[in-house]
């Protein structure tokens, strides 16, 4: 069996302390030790923290969008899929006791006033993100049990930020009710079966 690699281990290690702890919480000496790796090795592998934190949010995304295209499969009505992708991530959120939220929402708010290169990457995932979002939106209001007064993308593009939006709330009140409330709130408007 091959050896898992002391970049690998600095990955997996960030990975976790980013996504718990934030990205200014997590020094690069918690990350080493994480990692039970020495201190200089990750200079060794990474240019900076900065760019460090751009490989572990692309971890993230395939992660995310794993999920999304779990959900999103072509079983089951469009609406009945969108609805199963935020029950699948209220769970996610359910075992880490309301606290964790979303590392692409978190990254978000903590870093694009400050690194223009992970703005950018986080520009570049929410655009990646609502494509197959817009697809299911899409198919649902050609069948018509989706409003079609909005374009796909624009819904896709609302659903997405709303529920960054209600995990937020949810990671400050470490409570399900900003979650519930939005499912309660959007399957009974915007994802509403047309009359």
């Amino acid at each position: 069996m091959p050896r898992h690699s002391l970049r690998e281990k600095l990955l997996d290690a960030g990975f976790k302390t980013i996504w718990s702890s934030g990205y200014s919480a997590a020094g690069v000496r918690d990350i080493v030790a994480a990692a039970d790796a020495r201190p200089g090795s990750f200079t060794n592998h990474f240019a900076s923290k900065e760019a460090f934190t751009g490989e572990v949010l692309d971890r993230y995304f395939a992660y995310v969008s794993g999920l999304a295209e779990q959900a999103l499969a072509r079983d089951g009505t469009p609406v009945g899929r969108l609805r199963r992708y935020l029950e699948i991530i209220t769970s996610k959120l359910e075992a880490h006791d309301w606290a964790r939220g979303c590392m692409i929402g978190n990254l978000s708010l903590e870093t694009a006033a400050h690194s223009e290169a992970l703005r950018l990457q986080l520009v570049a995932i929410f655009e990646r993100w609502r494509k197959p979002f817009a697809e299911c939106i899409a198919e649902g209001q050609a069948a018509g049990d989706i409003t079609d007064a909005f374009d796909a993308e624009d819904l896709a593009d609302f659903l997405l930020s709303s529920w960054q939006g209600a995990m937020l709330r949810m990671k400050v009140e470490r409570s399900p009710e900003p979650l519930e409330r939005f499912k309660n709130i959007v399957f009974k408007t915007v994802f509403a079966k047309r009359s």
